[in-house]
């Protein structure tokens, strides 16, 4: 990579010293996180203190819709080792989630056999962005931050932010690895 890149992407927040893991950041405060579930009540997200969490903004009209197949696998596999796979529907790009929660739950279900846990639809980009989503843009910069559907976001078992993936980046191998990596960490 030549100087001037390299200094044009470090200007963007793509390059720190600690390259892209942001363990060095602030630790999400899961406690305080409130999500209303997809299916109606509250997810438990006090429960998610000490876990590998893979926050992942969701939508039901997206091209990218075939990647809830990988991150159903990727649950399954992982789960009992302490991953999260969380979804949160958005209708933030292109307008591709405009359903309502029932519909959203039954298109998950029935066409991917989603189990991993679905938040309420939110708003997950820009100053009206829900919580979680301004932490988790505070600690990983514009580069970070979802521009599109099937963002993910990897939060380590200490709460701060190890990676993330645009949705081009699928849920393959690289993705495996940086959640093999994080369940491997000491939290």
């Amino acid at each position: 990579m030549s100087v001037l890149r390299l200094l044009a992407f470090s200007a963007l927040g793509a390059v720190t010293p600690a390259g892209r893991d942001r363990a060095a950041g602030r630790p999400v405060d899961w406690a305080a996180v409130s999500l209303e579930s997809l299916a109606g009540g509250t997810l438990p997200t006090a429960d998610y203190e000490g876990r590998v969490v893979l926050l992942v903004n969701t939508a039901s009209r997206c091209g990218f819709t075939g990647q809830y197949r990988g991150l159903e696998t990727l649950w399954r596999r992982y789960r009992d080792r302490g991953l999260v796979v969380l979804g949160v529907p958005s209708n933030d790009f292109g307008r591709q989630e405009p359903g309502s929660a029932d519909e959203i739950r039954q298109f998950c279900e029935v066409r991917f056999g989603v189990s991993f846990p679905l938040a309420a639809k939110q708003v997950v980009s820009g100053p009206a962005a829900h919580p979680l989503y301004r932490w988790a843009a505070a600690q990983t910069g514009t580069l970070g931050t979802p521009s599109w559907n099937f963002h993910k976001i990897l939060i380590g078992r200490d709460g701060r932010v190890r990676d993330w993936f645009s949705a081009v980046s699928g849920t393959g191998a690289a993705l495996a690895r940086a959640i093999e990596t994080a369940l491997s960490a000491k939290g």
